[in-house]
């Protein structure tokens, strides 16, 4: 662990340990990977402005995303088969998160339940949902999200109809992977990732295996999943869910800024600024870049976040800084959690926090809460805005 300095470091060890088809799951986009790339590469277009001769003492990281308390602006996105990632996958984020003093994002296509998460984590966490064409089943998932005592719904937008990712269609992506020979001779090649498999009862969507209608084995599963994401999703239904949830809602996959008016008008306590990780319409904007007309279209109406393409706290400093209230990473704590586990997603959020904290110090900041643009040197054609 002492040799491991950056996010890419713990992506090294990642691609080591976890087999080909769930690292190309994490580490890819849809179609040209367009959006996956430019979500990342357009971080480094926005330069810092270096501030000197100024009282670095008493800083602080801490915030508060949604009323809660956070040890740093950064929640754990929802990330679906992460219990693919690392055996009991889920759990072991969310204990890590908890440990860390930041939100868990569980996915409704999660590995381990809401039930599993809500046993073993320390904390509580917030839940994501998909919204299906089976509304009783919905509707039973909200149920579970309440009685599991999760402090926030946050309701993805951006996958009506699923993007066409083509290293998942080549590689046959399945959760729990189908017993083809290159797979087997794959997981031979990874002992602890196969053995740890072994010795858990938690191998597939456990959200939905029992207790979604017609769900009993893996053909089954892929039909009802490829089929179920809802297509008529709109503002009357994300109205109805808010109504039926009644607690915290924030808003995943706003990427322009008549939706986050949109998002607002409709009482979301939060947004997410997102295109889902460059994973559904490629060719779209980066998240970074559409975020800051979103901020100037929603004022203080409701709290603006952003992900996609996060893999330093310098990162984080510059979403905020742009005028997101807090952040999502999802890619970054995966790398840690294939490399490592529990230890490893502690040790993705250590990073994250370490150079948060001494960028805001070379910037000249003393608290997370005080960055903005002033702190920043953004490219004049930076944001997205075309003829």
């Amino acid at each position: 662990m002492a040799v491991i300095t950056c996010i890419d470091d713990l992506k090294a060890i990642y691609a080591k340990k976890t087999p080909k088809m769930f690292y190309d799951y994490a580490e890819s986009g849809s179609y040209t990977e367009q959006t996956f790339r430019e979500n990342v590469s357009d971080f480094a277009k926005i330069r810092l402005r270096q501030r000197v001769a100024r009282d670095l003492t008493g800083r602080t990281t801490q915030s508060t995303m949604i009323g809660e308390t956070v040890t740093m602006p950064v929640a754990l996105a929802p990330v679906g088969s992460c219990g693919m990632q690392a055996p009991d996958g889920e759990i072991k984020a969310a204990r890590a998160a908890a440990a860390f003093g930041v939100p868990f994002t569980l996915s409704t296509m999660s590995v381990c339940s809401i039930e599993d998460v809500a046993e073993h984590s320390p904390a509580p966490f917030w839940f994501q949902l998909y919204v299906m064409k089976d509304e009783d089943f919905v509707d039973a998932l909200i149920e579970r999200a309440r009685a599991a005592k999760c402090s926030a719904l946050v309701l993805t937008l951006d996958l009506q109809i699923l993007g066409q990712r083509h290293k998942d269609l080549k590689n046959g992506l399945t959760t729990p992977p189908k017993l083809t020979l290159p797979n087997i001779l794959d997981m031979m090649l990874k002992p602890q990732w196969s053995l740890g498999m072994l010795a858990t009862p938690r191998r597939t969507f456990r959200n939905i295996v029992g207790h979604a209608k017609g769900v009993g084995d893996l053909a089954s599963l892929t039909s009802w999943t490829n089929e179920q994401f809802d297509p008529q999703l709109d503002w009357k239904k994300v109205a109805r869910i808010r109504d039926q949830w009644g607690g915290k809602l924030i808003l995943k996959g706003i990427l322009d800024a008549e939706d986050a008016r949109m998002a607002a008008d409709v009482g979301a306590d939060g947004m997410i600024v997102s295109n889902h990780g460059g994973r559904q319409l490629d060719g779209a904007l980066s998240s970074i870049r559409m975020l800051p007309q979103i901020v100037r279209a929603v004022g203080d109406q409701t709290e603006v976040f952003l992900d996609s393409g996060i893999r330093s706290g310098q990162d984080v400093l510059k979403a905020l800084a742009l005028g997101a209230k807090g952040t999502f990473i999802g890619r970054s704590y995966l790398y840690g959690l294939g490399a490592m586990g529990q230890a490893g997603v502690a040790k993705a959020l250590e990073i994250i926090w370490k150079e948060l904290d001494v960028t805001m110090a070379l910037c000249g900041v003393q608290k997370a809460t005080d960055l903005s643009r002033e702190h920043l040197l953004v490219p004049e054609d930076f944001e997205g805005r075309w003829a």
